[in-house]
Protein backbone atom coordinates (compact mmCIF):
# COMPACT_ATOMS: atom_id res chain seq x y z
CA UNK A 1 0.00 0.00 0.00
CA UNK A 2 1.69 3.38 -0.76
CA UNK A 3 1.20 6.25 1.22
CA UNK A 4 1.76 9.88 1.11
CA UNK A 5 4.47 10.28 3.51
CA UNK A 6 5.73 8.10 6.41
CA UNK A 7 5.21 10.19 9.42
CA UNK A 8 2.27 12.89 9.92
CA UNK A 9 2.64 15.17 13.05
CA UNK A 10 0.32 17.47 13.99
CA UNK A 11 1.47 20.50 15.78
CA UNK A 12 4.33 22.77 14.72
CA UNK A 13 5.27 23.97 18.47
CA UNK A 14 8.49 22.92 20.17
CA UNK A 15 7.79 18.87 20.03
CA UNK A 16 6.26 18.46 16.38
CA UNK A 17 9.52 21.00 15.51
CA UNK A 18 12.29 19.21 17.04
CA UNK A 19 10.44 15.44 16.00
CA UNK A 20 10.57 17.32 12.19
CA UNK A 21 14.40 18.14 12.51
CA UNK A 22 15.13 14.31 13.93
CA UNK A 23 13.22 12.93 10.79
CA UNK A 24 14.64 15.16 8.72
CA UNK A 25 18.21 14.54 9.84
CA UNK A 26 17.20 10.74 8.81
CA UNK A 27 16.14 11.24 5.41
CA UNK A 28 12.61 9.79 6.72
CA UNK A 29 9.55 11.56 4.99
CA UNK A 30 6.97 13.64 6.78
CA UNK A 31 4.62 16.30 7.08
CA UNK A 32 4.23 18.82 9.35
CA UNK A 33 0.94 20.30 10.27
CA UNK A 34 -0.27 23.67 12.34
CA UNK A 35 -3.59 24.81 12.51
CA UNK A 36 -2.99 28.10 13.51
CA UNK A 37 -2.44 30.67 10.18
CA UNK A 38 0.80 31.69 11.77
CA UNK A 39 3.67 30.76 14.38
CA UNK A 40 3.13 31.16 17.88
CA UNK A 41 4.04 34.70 19.14
CA UNK A 42 4.79 34.35 22.50
CA UNK A 43 7.25 33.51 25.29
CA UNK A 44 5.46 30.96 27.72
CA UNK A 45 8.45 28.74 28.06
CA UNK A 46 11.52 30.74 28.19
CA UNK A 47 13.73 28.32 30.23
CA UNK A 48 15.97 25.71 27.92
CA UNK A 49 17.48 23.21 29.99
CA UNK A 50 21.18 21.76 30.33
CA UNK A 51 20.00 18.26 28.79
CA UNK A 52 18.03 20.02 26.22
CA UNK A 53 20.62 22.22 25.27
CA UNK A 54 23.12 19.11 24.65
CA UNK A 55 20.06 17.92 22.56
CA UNK A 56 20.26 21.37 20.74
CA UNK A 57 23.68 20.27 19.87
CA UNK A 58 23.06 17.34 18.62
CA UNK A 59 20.47 18.60 16.55
CA UNK A 60 22.86 21.31 14.89
CA UNK A 61 21.94 24.66 16.41
CA UNK A 62 23.13 25.27 20.08
CA UNK A 63 25.29 27.78 19.43
CA UNK A 64 22.23 29.74 17.00
CA UNK A 65 19.67 28.98 20.03
CA UNK A 66 22.47 30.60 22.20
CA UNK A 67 23.27 33.70 20.08
CA UNK A 68 18.94 34.39 20.40
CA UNK A 69 19.00 34.57 24.37
CA UNK A 70 21.50 34.43 27.26
CA UNK A 71 21.69 33.55 30.89
CA UNK A 72 19.27 34.05 33.14
CA UNK A 73 19.76 37.30 35.21
CA UNK A 74 19.78 37.59 39.61
CA UNK A 75 16.55 37.41 40.73
CA UNK A 76 15.73 40.78 42.30
CA UNK A 77 13.16 40.42 45.02
CA UNK A 78 11.35 43.91 46.84
CA UNK A 79 10.22 43.28 50.02
CA UNK A 80 7.20 45.31 51.80
CA UNK A 81 9.38 47.11 53.81
CA UNK A 82 10.88 48.56 50.92
CA UNK A 83 14.17 46.62 51.26
CA UNK A 84 15.34 44.54 48.17
CA UNK A 85 17.57 41.32 48.06
CA UNK A 86 19.31 39.33 44.66
CA UNK A 87 20.23 36.38 44.49
CA UNK A 88 20.98 33.72 41.69
CA UNK A 89 17.96 31.70 40.07
CA UNK A 90 20.32 28.56 40.35
CA UNK A 91 21.28 29.20 44.21
CA UNK A 92 24.88 28.89 43.34
CA UNK A 93 27.85 29.68 41.22
CA UNK A 94 28.09 27.23 38.44
CA UNK A 95 30.90 26.15 36.31
CA UNK A 96 30.69 23.72 33.34
CA UNK A 97 32.60 20.32 34.05
CA UNK A 98 34.18 17.61 31.43
CA UNK A 99 31.25 15.46 31.47
CA UNK A 100 28.48 18.43 31.72
CA UNK A 101 29.67 20.95 29.12
CA UNK A 102 26.15 22.78 29.82
CA UNK A 103 25.29 23.85 33.67
CA UNK A 104 22.92 26.37 33.50
CA UNK A 105 19.97 27.04 32.02
CA UNK A 106 19.42 29.38 29.12
CA UNK A 107 16.62 31.88 29.08
CA UNK A 108 15.03 32.17 25.39
CA UNK A 109 11.68 33.49 24.49
CA UNK A 110 9.62 30.34 23.57
CA UNK A 111 8.61 32.27 19.84
CA UNK A 112 12.56 32.38 19.29
CA UNK A 113 13.68 29.77 20.25
CA UNK A 114 10.69 27.90 17.47
CA UNK A 115 11.72 30.33 15.16
CA UNK A 116 15.41 28.62 15.55
CA UNK A 117 13.94 25.60 14.87
CA UNK A 118 12.05 26.52 12.17
CA UNK A 119 15.21 27.49 10.42
CA UNK A 120 17.34 24.46 11.07
CA UNK A 121 14.37 22.66 9.80
CA UNK A 122 14.47 24.67 6.83
CA UNK A 123 18.17 24.14 6.40
CA UNK A 124 17.32 20.52 6.39
CA UNK A 125 14.77 21.00 3.10
CA UNK A 126 11.56 21.24 4.97
CA UNK A 127 9.26 23.67 6.68
CA UNK A 128 5.57 23.39 8.52
CA UNK A 129 2.67 23.89 6.89
CA UNK A 130 0.38 26.57 8.63
CA UNK A 131 -3.31 26.44 8.27
CA UNK A 132 -3.97 22.69 8.11
CA UNK A 133 -5.88 21.56 10.54
CA UNK A 134 -6.51 17.48 11.24
CA UNK A 135 -9.69 16.95 11.04
CA UNK A 136 -9.98 13.25 11.90
CA UNK A 137 -8.19 9.73 10.93
CA UNK A 138 -9.00 6.55 11.18
CA UNK A 139 -6.04 3.53 11.31
CA UNK A 140 -5.28 0.20 10.32
CA UNK A 141 -2.44 -2.32 10.51
CA UNK A 142 -0.36 -0.84 8.26
CA UNK A 143 -0.78 2.98 8.61
CA UNK A 144 -3.24 5.90 9.22
CA UNK A 145 -5.66 7.58 7.21
CA UNK A 146 -6.24 11.12 8.09
CA UNK A 147 -8.36 13.90 6.63
CA UNK A 148 -6.17 17.30 6.91
CA UNK A 149 -8.82 20.85 6.38
CA UNK A 150 -6.82 24.03 4.88
CA UNK A 151 -8.05 27.07 2.63
CA UNK A 152 -9.06 25.02 -0.17
CA UNK A 153 -10.94 22.48 1.80
CA UNK A 154 -10.11 18.98 3.15
CA UNK A 155 -7.68 16.90 1.84
CA UNK A 156 -6.80 12.72 2.68
CA UNK A 157 -3.29 11.88 3.63
CA UNK A 158 -2.12 8.41 4.22
CA UNK A 159 0.67 8.33 6.71
CA UNK A 160 2.31 5.12 8.09
CA UNK A 161 2.51 7.08 11.73
CA UNK A 162 0.24 9.67 13.29
CA UNK A 163 2.34 12.21 16.00
CA UNK A 164 0.39 14.31 17.92
CA UNK A 165 1.98 17.04 19.14
CA UNK A 166 -1.21 19.32 19.14
CA UNK A 167 -1.46 20.69 22.71
CA UNK A 168 -2.91 20.51 26.20
CA UNK A 169 -6.15 20.24 24.40
CA UNK A 170 -4.90 17.83 21.99
CA UNK A 171 -7.52 16.72 19.32
CA UNK A 172 -5.88 13.19 18.94
CA UNK A 173 -5.96 12.69 22.44
CA UNK A 174 -9.57 12.89 22.67
CA UNK A 175 -10.02 11.52 19.16
CA UNK A 176 -8.21 8.42 21.03
CA UNK A 177 -9.92 8.34 23.73
CA UNK A 178 -6.98 8.20 25.86
CA UNK A 179 -7.77 9.74 29.43
CA UNK A 180 -5.69 12.90 30.94
CA UNK A 181 -6.10 12.57 34.25
CA UNK A 182 -4.71 15.03 37.18
CA UNK A 183 -5.28 17.95 39.08
CA UNK A 184 -6.16 21.89 38.41
CA UNK A 185 -3.75 23.03 40.97
CA UNK A 186 -6.27 26.30 42.14
CA UNK A 187 -3.87 28.89 40.71
CA UNK A 188 -5.19 31.38 37.20
CA UNK A 189 -2.48 33.16 36.09
CA UNK A 190 -1.29 36.10 33.39
CA UNK A 191 1.60 36.44 31.29
CA UNK A 192 2.35 38.89 29.04
CA UNK A 193 5.06 40.03 26.60
CA UNK A 194 5.08 43.86 27.07
CA UNK A 195 7.31 46.66 26.00
CA UNK A 196 7.76 49.16 29.06
CA UNK A 197 9.28 52.06 30.88
CA UNK A 198 10.27 52.51 34.76
CA UNK A 199 12.57 49.32 35.58
CA UNK A 200 15.89 47.85 34.37
CA UNK A 201 16.62 44.89 32.27
CA UNK A 202 19.85 44.08 34.87
CA UNK A 203 17.08 41.42 37.19
CA UNK A 204 14.65 39.33 37.45
CA UNK A 205 11.78 41.53 39.29
CA UNK A 206 9.96 40.17 41.99
CA UNK A 207 7.27 41.91 44.05
CA UNK A 208 5.19 41.18 47.15
CA UNK A 209 7.25 38.39 48.20
CA UNK A 210 5.38 36.43 50.38
CA UNK A 211 1.87 37.15 49.48
CA UNK A 212 1.34 34.87 46.90
CA UNK A 213 -2.05 35.96 45.52
CA UNK A 214 -0.93 39.61 44.75
CA UNK A 215 2.22 39.18 43.58
CA UNK A 216 4.23 39.89 40.09
CA UNK A 217 7.33 39.12 38.33
CA UNK A 218 8.21 41.03 35.71
CA UNK A 219 11.08 39.23 33.86
CA UNK A 220 13.46 41.09 31.03
CA UNK A 221 13.34 38.47 27.92
CA UNK A 222 16.77 37.81 26.82
CA UNK A 223 17.32 38.83 23.02
CA UNK A 224 14.39 40.97 23.02
CA UNK A 225 13.51 44.33 23.87
CA UNK A 226 10.39 42.85 25.87
CA UNK A 227 9.46 42.37 29.34
CA UNK A 228 7.77 38.80 30.70
CA UNK A 229 5.09 40.00 32.84
CA UNK A 230 3.52 37.15 35.14
CA UNK A 231 1.13 37.25 38.20
CA UNK A 232 -2.09 35.39 39.52
CA UNK A 233 -5.11 36.57 39.10
CA UNK A 234 -8.63 35.56 40.19
CA UNK A 235 -9.97 32.14 39.43
CA UNK A 236 -13.13 33.48 37.61
CA UNK A 237 -13.77 36.28 35.51
CA UNK A 238 -12.37 38.37 32.46
CA UNK A 239 -8.87 39.39 32.98
CA UNK A 240 -8.13 42.84 30.92
CA UNK A 241 -4.81 42.37 29.00
CA UNK A 242 -4.79 46.36 27.86
CA UNK A 243 -1.55 48.43 28.04
CA UNK A 244 -3.38 50.82 30.77
CA UNK A 245 -4.90 47.48 32.58
CA UNK A 246 -1.54 45.88 33.17
CA UNK A 247 0.01 49.36 34.28
CA UNK A 248 -2.77 49.50 36.87
CA UNK A 249 -2.33 46.34 37.85
CA UNK A 250 1.54 47.00 38.42
CA UNK A 251 0.76 49.80 40.46
CA UNK A 252 -1.87 47.99 42.41
CA UNK A 253 0.60 45.27 43.34
CA UNK A 254 4.03 47.07 43.60
CA UNK A 255 2.94 50.58 44.91
CA UNK A 256 4.73 51.98 42.26
CA UNK A 257 3.32 54.68 39.04
CA UNK A 258 6.98 54.63 37.20
CA UNK A 259 6.17 51.37 35.77
CA UNK A 260 4.45 52.11 32.47
CA UNK A 261 3.74 49.36 30.11
CA UNK A 262 3.64 50.81 26.55
CA UNK A 263 2.86 47.94 24.31
CA UNK A 264 1.19 44.31 25.01
CA UNK A 265 2.95 41.96 22.14
CA UNK A 266 1.67 38.90 23.50
CA UNK A 267 -1.07 37.85 26.49
CA UNK A 268 -2.62 35.20 27.82
CA UNK A 269 -5.17 33.97 30.69
CA UNK A 270 -4.52 30.50 31.84
CA UNK A 271 -5.52 28.08 34.71
CA UNK A 272 -2.40 25.75 36.07
CA UNK A 273 -2.93 22.34 35.67
CA UNK A 274 -0.65 18.76 36.22
CA UNK A 275 -2.17 15.80 34.08
CA UNK A 276 -0.66 12.87 32.65
CA UNK A 277 -2.22 11.14 30.03
CA UNK A 278 -3.16 7.55 30.55
CA UNK A 279 -1.01 6.27 27.25
CA UNK A 280 1.50 8.15 24.72
CA UNK A 281 0.13 5.31 21.82
CA UNK A 282 -2.66 3.82 20.28
CA UNK A 283 -1.25 1.62 17.36
CA UNK A 284 0.43 3.74 14.90
CA UNK A 285 -0.80 7.27 16.78
CA UNK A 286 1.57 8.81 19.33
CA UNK A 287 1.05 11.32 21.88
CA UNK A 288 4.25 13.88 22.66
CA UNK A 289 4.84 17.21 24.08
CA UNK A 290 1.60 18.91 26.06
CA UNK A 291 -0.41 16.48 24.26
CA UNK A 292 1.02 13.65 26.27
CA UNK A 293 1.52 16.07 29.79
CA UNK A 294 0.73 19.77 31.06
CA UNK A 295 2.83 21.29 33.99
CA UNK A 296 2.83 23.95 35.75
CA UNK A 297 5.51 26.88 34.63
CA UNK A 298 7.51 26.71 37.48
CA UNK A 299 11.08 24.98 36.98
CA UNK A 300 11.32 25.32 33.72
CA UNK A 301 10.21 21.88 32.88
CA UNK A 302 7.27 21.27 30.26
CA UNK A 303 8.94 22.79 27.24
CA UNK A 304 12.39 20.97 28.09
CA UNK A 305 10.45 17.30 28.69
CA UNK A 306 8.08 17.66 25.33
CA UNK A 307 11.46 18.21 23.17
CA UNK A 308 13.11 15.54 24.83
CA UNK A 309 9.61 13.30 24.33
CA UNK A 310 10.44 14.25 20.35
CA UNK A 311 14.00 13.24 20.94
CA UNK A 312 13.14 10.07 21.36
CA UNK A 313 11.05 8.62 19.72
CA UNK A 314 12.49 10.18 16.55
CA UNK A 315 15.41 7.32 16.21
CA UNK A 316 12.78 4.76 17.25
CA UNK A 317 10.23 6.03 14.42
CA UNK A 318 13.18 6.00 11.74
CA UNK A 319 14.02 2.59 13.15
CA UNK A 320 11.21 0.87 12.61
CA UNK A 321 10.27 2.19 9.29
CA UNK A 322 14.03 1.05 8.22
CA UNK A 323 13.02 -2.41 9.26
CA UNK A 324 13.03 -2.66 12.83
CA UNK A 325 10.63 -4.15 14.87
CA UNK A 326 7.57 -2.54 15.62
CA UNK A 327 8.09 -3.54 19.38
CA UNK A 328 10.83 -1.17 19.32
CA UNK A 329 8.19 1.83 19.36
CA UNK A 330 6.53 0.52 23.00
CA UNK A 331 10.07 1.79 24.41
CA UNK A 332 8.64 5.44 23.87
CA UNK A 333 6.12 5.64 25.95
CA UNK A 334 7.95 2.90 28.49
CA UNK A 335 10.76 5.26 29.01
CA UNK A 336 9.14 8.84 28.60
CA UNK A 337 6.22 8.39 30.67
CA UNK A 338 7.78 7.74 33.72
CA UNK A 339 9.69 11.16 33.01
CA UNK A 340 6.85 12.79 32.47
CA UNK A 341 5.23 11.82 35.96
CA UNK A 342 8.48 12.98 37.99
CA UNK A 343 8.68 16.44 36.16
CA UNK A 344 5.56 17.14 36.93
CA UNK A 345 5.90 16.53 40.49
CA UNK A 346 8.59 18.47 40.58
CA UNK A 347 6.75 21.42 38.77
CA UNK A 348 4.41 20.97 41.19
CA UNK A 349 6.21 21.03 44.43
CA UNK A 350 7.91 24.11 42.92
CA UNK A 351 5.00 25.59 42.55
CA UNK A 352 4.16 25.16 46.29
CA UNK A 353 7.84 26.49 47.14
CA UNK A 354 7.11 29.37 44.80
CA UNK A 355 3.93 30.65 46.97
CA UNK A 356 6.07 30.34 49.76
CA UNK A 357 8.99 32.81 48.28
CA UNK A 358 11.37 30.38 47.23
CA UNK A 359 12.29 30.57 43.37
CA UNK A 360 15.92 28.32 43.71
CA UNK A 361 16.17 26.13 40.71
CA UNK A 362 18.36 23.34 41.90
CA UNK A 363 20.08 20.47 40.19
CA UNK A 364 16.98 18.55 39.93
CA UNK A 365 15.32 21.04 37.20
CA UNK A 366 18.51 20.97 34.91
CA UNK A 367 17.40 17.38 33.56
CA UNK A 368 21.12 15.85 33.73
CA UNK A 369 20.60 13.11 35.33
CA UNK A 370 17.08 11.69 33.76
CA UNK A 371 17.77 8.26 32.19
CA UNK A 372 16.24 4.87 31.42
CA UNK A 373 17.85 2.67 33.95
CA UNK A 374 15.11 -0.07 34.45
CA UNK A 375 14.05 0.19 30.13
CA UNK A 376 13.79 -2.96 27.90
CA UNK A 377 16.56 -1.23 26.06
CA UNK A 378 19.34 -1.22 29.25
CA UNK A 379 21.15 -4.11 29.27
CA UNK A 380 22.52 -4.63 32.80
CA UNK A 381 25.82 -5.66 32.22
CA UNK A 382 28.02 -4.49 35.19
CA UNK A 383 28.28 -3.97 39.01
CA UNK A 384 24.97 -2.05 40.74
CA UNK A 385 27.95 -0.43 42.47
CA UNK A 386 29.47 1.28 39.28
CA UNK A 387 28.45 5.19 39.23
CA UNK A 388 27.46 5.36 35.71
CA UNK A 389 25.21 2.38 34.17
CA UNK A 390 22.61 1.36 30.81
CA UNK A 391 20.01 4.06 30.53
CA UNK A 392 21.85 6.68 31.72
CA UNK A 393 23.15 9.79 30.17
CA UNK A 394 25.91 8.99 28.12
CA UNK A 395 28.68 11.96 29.53
CA UNK A 396 30.70 14.16 27.59
CA UNK A 397 34.25 13.87 28.09
CA UNK A 398 37.81 15.78 26.42
CA UNK A 399 40.16 13.90 24.46
CA UNK A 400 42.29 14.49 21.52
CA UNK A 401 42.17 12.68 18.02
CA UNK A 402 45.20 10.73 16.98
CA UNK A 403 45.97 13.52 13.98
CA UNK A 404 46.42 15.68 16.77
CA UNK A 405 42.96 17.82 17.18
CA UNK A 406 41.37 18.31 20.33
CA UNK A 407 38.37 17.70 20.29
CA UNK A 408 35.35 15.62 22.79
CA UNK A 409 32.90 12.96 22.91
CA UNK A 410 30.11 14.73 22.07
CA UNK A 411 31.63 15.75 18.76
CA UNK A 412 31.63 11.84 18.34
CA UNK A 413 28.61 11.05 19.18
CA UNK A 414 26.84 14.41 17.24
CA UNK A 415 24.52 12.88 14.01
CA UNK A 416 22.01 10.19 13.83
CA UNK A 417 24.11 6.96 14.62
CA UNK A 418 24.62 4.68 17.47
CA UNK A 419 27.86 4.96 18.92
CA UNK A 420 30.58 2.62 20.23
CA UNK A 421 33.05 3.29 22.28
CA UNK A 422 36.22 0.56 22.35
CA UNK A 423 38.73 1.59 25.50
CA UNK A 424 42.45 0.15 25.21
CA UNK A 425 41.14 -2.92 23.34
CA UNK A 426 42.97 -5.48 20.39
CA UNK A 427 40.83 -5.03 17.55
CA UNK A 428 38.08 -3.33 15.98
CA UNK A 429 35.18 -5.09 15.06
CA UNK A 430 33.59 -5.62 11.82
CA UNK A 431 31.38 -2.23 11.02
CA UNK A 432 28.20 -1.89 11.00
CA UNK A 433 26.02 0.39 8.95
CA UNK A 434 24.43 3.16 11.41
CA UNK A 435 27.08 2.54 13.66
CA UNK A 436 30.19 4.86 14.41
CA UNK A 437 32.93 2.79 16.22
CA UNK A 438 35.73 4.80 17.94
CA UNK A 439 38.92 3.06 19.19
CA UNK A 440 40.00 4.99 22.56
CA UNK A 441 43.44 4.65 23.58
CA UNK A 442 47.30 5.56 22.15
CA UNK A 443 47.04 3.20 19.33
CA UNK A 444 43.52 4.29 18.74
CA UNK A 445 41.06 7.05 17.30
CA UNK A 446 41.17 9.14 20.00
CA UNK A 447 43.53 9.20 22.90
CA UNK A 448 42.26 9.84 26.55
CA UNK A 449 45.56 11.98 27.65
CA UNK A 450 43.31 13.69 30.73
CA UNK A 451 41.57 10.45 31.83
CA UNK A 452 38.62 12.26 31.07
CA UNK A 453 36.64 9.28 29.46
CA UNK A 454 37.88 6.59 32.04
CA UNK A 455 36.62 9.03 34.61
CA UNK A 456 33.56 9.47 32.91
CA UNK A 457 32.81 6.00 31.87
CA UNK A 458 34.63 3.92 34.58
CA UNK A 459 35.83 1.95 31.76
CA UNK A 460 38.70 -0.80 32.11
CA UNK A 461 40.99 -2.03 29.39
CA UNK A 462 39.02 -4.46 27.23
CA UNK A 463 35.65 -2.67 27.59
CA UNK A 464 33.25 -1.50 24.75
CA UNK A 465 30.77 1.59 26.20
CA UNK A 466 27.32 1.27 23.20
CA UNK A 467 25.60 4.32 23.20
CA UNK A 468 22.27 5.00 21.15
CA UNK A 469 21.59 7.64 19.47
CA UNK A 470 19.63 9.75 21.56
CA UNK A 471 23.02 9.72 24.17
CA UNK A 472 22.11 7.34 26.58
CA UNK A 473 24.27 4.47 27.52
CA UNK A 474 22.71 1.23 26.09
CA UNK A 475 25.43 -1.06 27.79
CA UNK A 476 29.08 -1.59 29.12
CA UNK A 477 30.41 -5.11 27.69
CA UNK A 478 33.83 -6.74 27.80
CA UNK A 479 35.25 -7.68 24.30
CA UNK A 480 33.90 -11.67 24.59
CA UNK A 481 30.17 -10.46 25.08
CA UNK A 482 30.51 -7.44 22.26
CA UNK A 483 29.55 -9.36 19.52
CA UNK A 484 26.52 -10.71 21.26
CA UNK A 485 25.23 -7.44 22.22
CA UNK A 486 25.68 -5.72 19.10
CA UNK A 487 23.73 -8.54 17.90
CA UNK A 488 21.00 -8.44 20.27
CA UNK A 489 20.85 -4.60 19.43
CA UNK A 490 21.38 -4.72 15.71
CA UNK A 491 19.17 -7.40 14.93
CA UNK A 492 16.44 -7.67 16.86
CA UNK A 493 16.69 -3.16 17.85
CA UNK A 494 17.55 -1.37 15.57
CA UNK A 495 16.34 -3.75 12.18
CA UNK A 496 17.24 -4.97 8.86
CA UNK A 497 19.02 -1.92 7.53
CA UNK A 498 21.85 -2.54 10.06
CA UNK A 499 23.56 -5.58 8.89
CA UNK A 500 26.66 -6.90 9.80
CA UNK A 501 28.74 -6.10 7.05
CA UNK A 502 31.92 -7.11 5.72
CA UNK A 503 35.07 -5.01 6.37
Amino acid sequence: MSFDTEVLISGAGAAGLALAIDLARRGIAFSLIEQSERPFGGSRGKGIQPRTLEVFEDLGMVDRLAAAGAPYPPLRQYRSDGATEESLLTGEELSTSPSEPYVAPLMVAQFRTEAVMRERLAELGHRPHFGRRLTGFEQDEEGVSARVADAQGEHPIRARFLIGTDGGRSFIRHALNIGFPGETLGVRALVADVRLKGLDRLAWHRFQLGSPVTQLMVCPLAGTDLFQLQGPVALEGDVDLSPAALTGLIAQRTGRSDIVVREVSWASVYAMNARLADHYRVGRVFLAGDAAHTHPPTGGQGLNTSIQDAYNLGWKLAAVISGGPDTLLDTYEEERRPIAAGMLGLATRLLGEAKAGTMRRDREARQLDLGYRTSSLSRPSRSSEARLQPGDRAPDAPCRGQAGQQTRLFNVFAGPHWTLLGFDVAERPLPRAGLQIALIGEQGDLVDEAGYVAHAYGLTPGQWALVRPDGYLAAIVDTGELDRTLRSFFDTTVGTTFPEVSA
